[in-house]
């Protein structure tokens, strides 16, 4: 599918890879890891033909459909989020346009005998088939299907793109994407934006795709569940091994212990023929020999470990002073945007010391009441902040406040006070911005160094309760790591809204879910609210059926009437299909009768063909109308 050739390219002087050899298969499912800025970006870049190496060749099955899904994208405004999603099929809406030209013609046009419109007939026949293996019929409902799994309602079909967060935008950018049908799948950080429900369904549907799929990704859970191979990039080099993450690192691990005893006993060897050489050089009998032994140490090869970088961030994030008991109180929180109820008569307490995470589909509120807790965001009833409170906030979009016009060092001086001015360099050391790092301009970090200049800017201030709204997104697994051990140190109060299960495992005690404009509490860590949310689901879906058959009494409906309805919708549906069809059918035999008759008439059983589907679109117009019957008389 795709051969990539001693790969090379440079930033600034220095190699980011270099002489990189692979290749990608179908069914291929890569992990492509690896510290922040050490090239997964630009590799992918390179693969989608976006940017070209320094050197190398990348050699593809001719006609290889390539769809990559990038950190930064633009829209067109003004679509809806399903007209956007449509882009996808371009060669469907083409030939649809060109069927809504020739249908137009057909209407207006009269020369029935004259070879133009004959012309026409044949396009129309043509196109029309075209259209059906491309999947003309059925793309519509498969872009709804997709749709709702990446967390879009059937009331978002038709909102405009415009009203979207850019989270929501990069969802259906991905949708698009995985409506294509393309050979090689480019995901760079597709969890980013995804809640959990989301990231699940991604897993499954990623799980069967026939083509081959390269993820950047620092969700250790995701790779985990969805990649068959793991290529890491580190000091210029890369690792491949087909493996999963976590199986990965195993087998990465085992083979440096090989390759440090392996040369353990090279450099031992090697010792002895060095003192042997040494011992014999003073002997003229032994001149020769000793001659020999140099020869063949010239020769050894000398063994290599694996260079492995090992730099992470320092941090820790300590308690300014000890706050009341009760950090947080909420009484009956209400929010809107606009026509958007986002949060309906919510309470919350949190108290000194506690663990909690906000989890939910996105635009369940998440955000919003994080915000309404630090005093961002207006909204209805009474937010109490307890005594000596002092909140640390790290926002979602911390890294879009950071002016890319200044650097590193500035962005800190200016953030700082008169009291850790002092300790700017010190703390930008600890995130790994050491030396010239702390002179680059903010707008040529990636972001995952953005976000750790953005947490950096945090230890500027003093806190006792820290809030922070996926602060994993664009962090490397090294450094995400690294702040999880840092969140479990802290003795403060933590609320995490997150949508990372690894991150959250073991991290916080209590779970509050956010659905339907309310919050739900689970008094335990991740694994425990995902277990009894699949139990819920079953609860609620028996309490569905219970409430059904209740309500029967009242609105003349049992649960009974309700699956006959379903079942005869569905039939409808399946008979206007046809109807449709048969329609459409009969109309292009209609129009060849009348274009040459002569012809058609002389094909074997044109007429008995004809005559059949005539009969069969009168039957099935019986059958529809006794269905429309039924169900008008279950709706009274």
């Amino acid at each position: 599918m795709l051969n990539i050739h001693n790969l090379s390219i440079s930033f600034q002087g220095e190699f980011l890879f270099e002489d990189i050899t692979f290749k990608l298969g179908g069914g291929d499912c890569v992990g492509l890891i690896g510290k922040n800025g050490a090239g997964k970006s630009t590799m992918l870049r390179i693969l989608a033909k976006e940017q070209e190496p320094d050197t190398g060749q990348i050699a593809s099955d001719k006609d290889l459909k390539i769809g990559f899904l990038k950190q930064d994208i633009d829209f067109v405004l003004g679509r809806t989020v399903l007209e956007e999603a449509y882009q996808a099929f371009t060669e469907i809406k083409l030939i649809e346009s060109k069927l809504a030209h020739i249908n137009t013609q057909l209407v207006e046009r009269t020369d029935y005998e004259s070879d133009g419109y004959h012309q026409i007939m044949v396009d129309l026949n043509e196109l029309q088939h075209q259209y059906e293996i491309l999947g003309g019929y059925n793309y519509q409902g498969e872009t709804e299907k997709i749709l709702n799994g990446l967390g879009f309602k059937r009331e978002d079909f038709n909102k405009l793109t415009d009203t979207f967060s850019g989270g929501w935008r990069m969802r259906i950018e991905l949708a698009k994407l995985l409506l294509q049908n393309n050979d090689l799948l480019l995901l760079d950080e597709p969890t980013n934006h995804l809640d959990i429900e989301s990231i699940i369904w991604l897993e499954s549907f990623l799980k069967n795709y026939s083509g081959a799929v390269v993820i950047v990704s620092h969700d250790k859970m995701f790779l985990d569940n969805v990649t068959n191979r793991t290529i890491e990039i580190s000091l210029g080099r890369i690792y491949d091994y087909n493996k999963a993450y976590s199986k990965f690192l195993e087998l990465r691990n085992e083979l440096k212990t090989q390759q440090l005893a392996a040369q353990k006993n090279q450099e031992k060897q090697i010792q002895q023929t060095e003192k042997l050489i040494e011992k014999f050089r003073a002997k003229a009998t032994k001149a020769t020999m000793a001659q020999s032994l140099i020869k063949k140490l010239d020769k050894i090869e000398r063994i290599e470990v694996d260079e492995e970088d090992n730099s992470v961030m320092t941090l820790n994030f300590p308690v300014s002073v000890t706050p009341g008991k009760v950090v947080i109180e909420a009484q009956h929180i209400s929010k809107r945007y606009g026509d958007l109820q986002v949060l309906h008569g919510v309470n919350l307490l949190v108290e000194r010391g506690a663990k909690t995470a906000f989890v939910g589909q996105n635009g369940q509120g998440k955000s919003t009441l994080a915000k309404i807790v630090v005093g961002e965001l207006k909204h209805e009833g009474d937010i109490k902040l307890g005594h000596n409170v002092q909140i640390g906030y790290f926002a979602q979009n911390q890294a879009e406040y950071l002016d890319g016009n200044k650097t590193v060092l500035d962005t800190m001086i200016d953030a700082a006070n008169e009291t850790n001015r002092s300790r700017v360099r010190d703390i930008l050391g600890s995130f790994l911005f050491r030396g010239e790092e702390a002179e680059k301009f903010v707008k040529v970090l990636s972001g995952g160094e953005r976000n750790r200049l953005a947490l950096a800017k945090l230890m500027l201030q003093p806190f006792n309760v820290l809030i922070m709204d996926e602060p994993t997104n664009h962090l490397d697994i090294k450094s995400k790591n690294v702040l999880k051990e840092a969140l479990k140190r802290y003795e403060g109060t933590l609320v995490l809204v997150s949508h990372d299960r690894d991150f959250l495992q073991g991290l916080t005690n209590t779970v509050y879910e956010f659905k339907d404009q309310k919050i739900r509490q689970y008094l335990g860590d991740i694994d425990f609210y995902l277990e009894q949310r699949n139990l819920q689901n079953l609860r609620e879906a028996e309490k569905r059926t219970v409430v059904a058959g209740a309500e029967k009494q009242s609105n003349k409906q049992s649960y009974e009437s309700q699956k006959k309805v379903k079942a005869l919708n569905n039939k409808l549906s399946n008979i206007e299909a046809k109807i449709n069809q048969l329609e459409k059918d009969i109309k292009v035999m209609d129009e060849e009768l009348l274009v040459n008759y002569d012809a058609v008439s002389s094909k074997p059983n044109y007429f008995e063909n004809y005559h059949k589907k005539k009969e069969g679109l009168t039957q099935l117009m019986s059958e529809w109308e006794t269905i429309q019957f039924s169900l008008d008389e279950l709706s009274e």
